[in-house]
């Protein structure tokens, strides 16, 4: 359930995105957020899921494109590149973290812990957090979208 319901939310960023041209995707327009574009949004979806699976999941070094002056840079860079790419690199990682999910027990736990020291994620949370993500950041996209070329309802 937990796969199908992120994969459900994935898609949803494809469809919101569909058509969309790039000047639009890199536009945006709400006040006081520059970093709020589709683009920097798919970027970023793209990016926790690494940030996920890859570090805290499975304890690889971090080589995401943050920085300690700059920790939102994912969603700068995002701004920097053609739409379709961003959608492309995001579906193939998506394909690479659905076989990596398939092949794990969802009460794995994570190589990471919260600040608290004691409390580790297992893989089930991680993949019920990414939902949460994912949905939440496609009603930010809607929004957008709709603001971009007035679509809605995808």
């Amino acid at each position: 359930m937990l796969t199908t319901f992120l994969d459900y939310a994935r898609a949803t960023v494809h469809a919101k995105c569909e058509g969309l041209s790039d000047v639009d995707a890199r536009r945006a327009p709400l006040p006081g957020s520059p970093l709020m574009t589709i683009s920097g949004l798919v970027s970023h979806l793209r990016w926790v899921e690494y940030s996920w699976f890859q570090v805290r999941l499975l304890g690889e070094e971090d080589r995401g494109p943050w920085t300690d002056e700059d920790p939102d840079r994912e969603m700068r860079i995002g701004a920097e590149r053609p739409l379709a790419d961003l959608l492309s690199e995001y579906e193939a990682q998506c394909v690479r973290y659905r076989e990596l999910v398939a092949a794990r027990d969802l009460d794995e736990p994570a190589q990471w812990s919260f600040r608290d020291g004691t409390t580790t994620p297992t893989l089930g949370w991680i993949l019920f957090h990414l939902i949460e993500e994912t949905a939440r950041h496609n009603g930010h996209i809607d929004i957008l979208r709709e603001m971009a070329d007035g679509a809605t309802g995808m």
